[in-house]
């Protein structure tokens, strides 16, 4: 059963209707006692870094999230500031992030951008894998996904890196390390790329 983690942020009822139609199960989780059983998670968020990292502690799944991910290996897919969320910490705010892969969170360089708006950064774009991985299998490369952000995440470990896009500079925009991935576009926004990428992250 894929969990999508609903705590105030991200579409959440888009994914469930991409899940349905693919005829794969997957339910909506408020609680801790709603993660029991998780197979595989999704971790969506919008907006500011500190505000969502504020509704995941509230919410009461922070620590049984950790316990999931870490301990019980179980996959998990962070989505915009949900992948933002897997790091130590950000640039755009104070709090702590998970910490589930080492790394920051950093502005666009805005110096480097010569079309306006300089940010955010919104519309459709490539994200070159860096690496074979099968969440990216089937994906039409020059078809790209939709992005919508100010800020990407900067991996401690280049390994950790698992696609790339252009945007005044190259920036990370898909994360991974063991059971842990994120990607910085909306799959739910990205038409048959981003089903695609949803459906592989079902059968990893």
């Amino acid at each position: 059963m894929i969990c999508i983690i609903d705590y105030g942020l991200g579409n959440i009822h888009a994914f469930s209707t991409i899940y349905k139609r693919l005829n794969i199960s997957c339910t909506i989780v408020k609680t801790a006692d709603d993660l029991q059983g998780a197979e595989k998670l999704i971790l969506p968020g919008v907006g500011d870094f500190d505000h969502a990292m504020k509704l995941l502690e509230a919410s009461g799944m922070r620590v049984p999230l950790d316990e999931l991910v870490l301990k019980q290996n179980v996959p998990v897919l962070g989505i915009c500031v949900g992948m933002q969320m897997m790091a130590e910490r950000s640039d755009e705010g104070d709090m702590d992030g998970l910490g589930w892969i080492s790394g920051s969170v950093r502005q666009i360089d805005i110096s480097r951008l010569n079309q306006k708006p300089h940010l955010p950064h919104m519309g459709w774009n490539v994200a070159e894998p860096e690496r074979s991985n099968s969440l990216f299998e089937g994906i039409d490369l020059e078809k790209g996904f939709y992005f919508l952000h100010a800020y990407y995440f900067d991996c401690a470990n280049p390994t950790n890196s698992l696609a790339r896009s252009d945007y005044g500079n190259r920036f990370t925009s898909a994360v991974n390390r063991d059971n842990i991935y994120g990607v910085q576009f909306h799959p739910e926004k990205s038409h048959s790329n981003g089903i695609q990428i949803l459906k592989n992250f079902a059968g990893l």
